[in-house]
């Protein structure tokens, strides 16, 4: 899962809804909305007009308040952008008052309460924080009943999703909403009892579209349908949830009304409503289960792998108690995605790889969801297959063996399917889960490799089924219907020793829980970094013409180099937490919670296995696969020169890049400031503790010397990285100095060197750079010198 860009708050409130189908019967002008509908609305296709009529208003002017949704209709197809169909705004409490003449559409504020019956403090909340007005509109007419009707067309035809502002803030180019050029669709307005859905076309335009939307528009400007629901407050009954571990999905209250001394902020989760039809019995049916639907753009196999992955949460709900309280299906032929009554997983595509999405729209007054939904982007599976045709060879693809590809492929779209609908059940990621044996969905897999006898596999790429966390979540989060009932439940996952870590505490390079690692695998992750690293020689080892499929253009084979080259990106990330690293958990003041420093010995270990990824033999591409990367190709597709490393020009690979890029990736995580500023004062406590500048030295002793090409890339960008790591400014002055201070012996003993050779030659440059401060601020400043590694996530 990750953020989604158009959203005001996050991810953790948004929902995947896809566009009416195609068969949906349109309306003829002018129709009015069905007897029973959420309120009266009538288009008329000749006038352009979206007539609305409203109740007559209370005494505060306000005549109907809604859940408002605003979302993609149509998508952009880039992956970078994350602006794809059925993306959204999220859940927000939508008022239209009115005020004289005018109508006003306000976003009220839910986040602040006052949750006691005090009605003078309730009042005063409402007072205090600011509200947003996102439109007005002028009353059309004023009925005898104090009705009255409003067109609507423009509140359509507005920017509510900020897209304009989100190209800019992409870098995608300077776009603006182009007025003249958009328009509320008529045709489009369509009312049921519980929800009304409008749309409209808006277009933007840029004098300088990016590169990324110039590989996808097929004119210069940028046009999509924008959808937008007002739907039903739900009935009353539902019992918010707080949760104080972070386990859940949750939105913040704050809670004015709070007794003195006690915390005002909490964390209302959002779930479903799920109520048993005998709550005195432990087993009992659901009154109203919760089905997710399979968008049947999905193509077969992968739609019938989505069944089967997102129906393991039904084993989860049963063991909770909850009986056939969750169910998976095919979306019918003809239903409308953006009902309220379906919970839909969609299958996007994009122009690039990029990530899937998981979340809800939920009632921002109490954390209630209305609607769940997925968004899984289609070149995920492509990617997957890519890697496995490189590890195992492509001849395998189709042929059913236990290491072909697609099998593989179809075991990580099951996973994934359960992941993303996790979220949206409102689970949040466990990264402890691969130091535990797979025991959440709620991770981030790798394949699991295996490696016997030299012969490396895929048959066991993938977990299969639900996991002990994933149960526990449901018993926790749909279980309990208190929190004096989540307690109990709590403390037996303790008991049975389930370890949580957070997004916030894994997702940052310089995290340093040391089971917090992403996309990583095994009980002890630096272990598992010596098993890939064999691994990935033997792999390059193999690597050859049988890595893409026969027939494929030999220029691929640089597409396909890259996963196995950098095999090992993500175990090192994971074995770096240990550097610098702490073991602590959730707990709350009186549960005596525990944090230890990573032992040093294990430190020490992390230490060895990260600078055995720095060695010339690591790091020097095999000899007899450069003829092979030499290769000319015609006009590469985007997402392969997005995927690639960079080349010495055009076709000609560049063996010397790949070295300084393999380097790169392991510097990055052991130089991460707040790991070095981590070392500083665990190494004052406990000097068996490597510290900031132990670690540099460990680095520079592991790079310098030799006398190869690939040596002097090697320890021109090791010099490099910890000069850029000195100069950050999260990095602790006295740390920095010291670094500082090294780099310039470094230089005196390389001045002192014999010129004359390469080598020397090299020494006697690095030196002058060292002690160039203006010229080394430039070269670390510059991308060329310290690359960026290709983009390897989402895998």
């Amino acid at each position: 899962m990750r953020h989604w860009l158009l959203l005001s708050s996050s991810l953790l409130t948004a929902i995947a809804l896809a566009p009416a189908t195609a068969a949906t019967p349109r309306p003829k002008a002018p129709v009015a909305a069905a007897e029973k509908s959420l309120f009266a609305i009538a288009a008329d296709r000749d006038s352009g007009k979206i007539i609305a009529t409203f109740p007559k208003p209370a005494a505060d002017g306000i005549a109907g308040r809604y859940i408002y949704v605003s979302q993609l209709e149509s998508g952009i197809g880039s992956a970078p952008l994350a602006m794809d169909f059925s993306q959204n705004s999220g859940g927000r409490l939508l008022v239209f008052r009115r005020v004289g003449k005018k109508v006003v559409a306000e976003v009220e504020n839910p986040r602040f309460i006052a949750s006691s019956a005090d009605t003078a403090g309730q009042a005063g909340i409402a007072r205090d924080f600011a509200r947003s007005v996102i439109w007005t509109g002028d009353v059309v007419k004023t009925n005898a009943d104090g009705s009255f009707t409003v067109d609507l067309a423009s509140f359509a035809a507005r920017d509510d999703l900020g897209i304009g502002q989100g190209l800019k803030d992409s870098k995608a180019g300077d776009y603006a909403l182009a007025a003249d050029l958009s328009v509320a669709d008529p045709a489009s307005v369509r009312a049921f009892p519980r929800n009304v859905e409008m749309s409209a076309t808006l277009t933007f335009r840029a004098s300088e579209p990016g590169a990324e939307l110039r590989n996808i528009l097929p004119a210069a400007n940028l046009s999509v349908r924008v959808r937008h629901s007002l739907i039903e407050l739900p009935k009353a009954g539902y019992v918010p949830r707080t949760d104080l571990y972070g386990y859940a999905i949750a939105q913040q209250v704050l809670d004015a009304s709070a007794p003195l001394g006690q915390p005002m902020f909490k964390d209302v989760v959002l779930r479903f409503r799920l109520a048993k039809k005998d709550p005195s019995a432990a087993r009992s049916e659901v009154v109203d289960p919760i089905v997710f639907y399979i968008d049947p753009a999905a193509p077969q196999p992968v739609r019938q792998a989505l069944v089967d992955g997102v129906g393991w949460w039904s084993e989860a709900f049963d063991a909770a108690g909850l009986v056939n309280a969750f169910q998976v299906r095919e979306l019918p032929v003809g239903a409308d995605p953006l009902d309220v009554r379906y919970n839909v997983v969609n299958w996007v595509n994009r122009a690039t790889r990029g990530w899937s999405y998981g979340g809800m729209v939920a009632d921002p007054r109490t954390g209630e969801s209305i609607k769940g939904g997925v968004v899984l982007g289609s070149l995920r599976v492509r990617q997957d297959i890519l890697i496995f045709q490189a590890l195992v060879g492509a001849n395998l693809t189709g042929t059913g063996d236990p290491n072909d590809p697609i099998t593989a492929a179809l075991a990580r779209i099951r996973q994934l399917g359960a992941h993303e609908v996790g979220h949206a059940l409102g689970f949040q990621h466990n990264f402890a889960s691969s130091t535990q044996d797979r025991y959440s969905v709620m991770d981030y897999p790798p394949p699991r490799i295996s490696f016997d006898g030299g012969a490396i596999g895929i048959a066991d790429a993938y977990g299969k089924g639900i996991g002990i966390w994933d149960k526990f979540l449901v018993a926790y989060v749909y279980g309990a219907m208190t929190d004096r009932e989540a307690a109990p439940i709590v403390a037996d996952a303790r008991r049975r020793g389930l370890r949580f870590v957070a997004d916030s505490n894994a997702r940052p390079n310089g995290s340093g829980h040391p089971e917090g690692g992403i996309w990583d695998d095994g009980a002890n992750p630096i272990a598992e970094l010596s098993r890939v690293s064999a691994i990935r020689r033997a792999a390059l080892n193999r690597f050859g013409y049988n890595s893409v499929p026969a027939g494929a253009p030999a220029s691929e084979l640089r597409r396909a180099f890259v996963p196995v080259w950098l095999l090992d990106r993500y175990q090192v990330e994971a074995a770096a937490k240990s550097l610098g690293g702490v073991d602590y958990a959730f707990a709350l003041a009186g549960e005596a919670p525990v944090a230890r420093v990573v032992p040093a010995a294990q430190q020490r270990a992390a230490l060895g296995a990260l600078l055995a990824t720095l060695d010339e033999a690591a790091l020097t591409v095999p000899a007899h696969l450069l003829p092979m990367l030499t290769s000319g190709s015609g006009d590469d597709d985007y997402q392969s020169m997005v995927d690639q490393l960079p080349t010495a020009g055009r076709d000609m690979f560049d063996p010397l890049k790949a070295s300084e890029i393999g380097a790169v990736q392991t510097l990055n995580a052991m130089l991460d400031p707040a790991r070095l500023n981590r070392l500083a004062a665990q190494n004052a406590a406990d000097p068996g503790v490597p510290s900031p500048l132990g670690v540099a030295d460990s680095i520079l002793g592991r790079v310098m010397g030799g006398n190869s090409a690939v040596q002097r890339r090697i320890a021109t960008t090791a010099v490099l990285a910890i000069a850029r790591a000195a100069r950050s400014s999260s990095l602790s002055p006295a740390v920095a100095l010291q670094l500082d201070a090294r780099l310039i012996r470094l230089a005196d003993q390389l001045e002192r060197a014999k010129g004359g050779s390469e080598w020397g030659d090299w020494e006697h440059g690095l030196a002058a750079l060292l002690k160039d401060r203006e010229a080394l601020d430039k070269a670390i400043a510059d991308p060329a010198r310290l690359p960026q590694v290709p983009p390897g996530m989402p895998i």
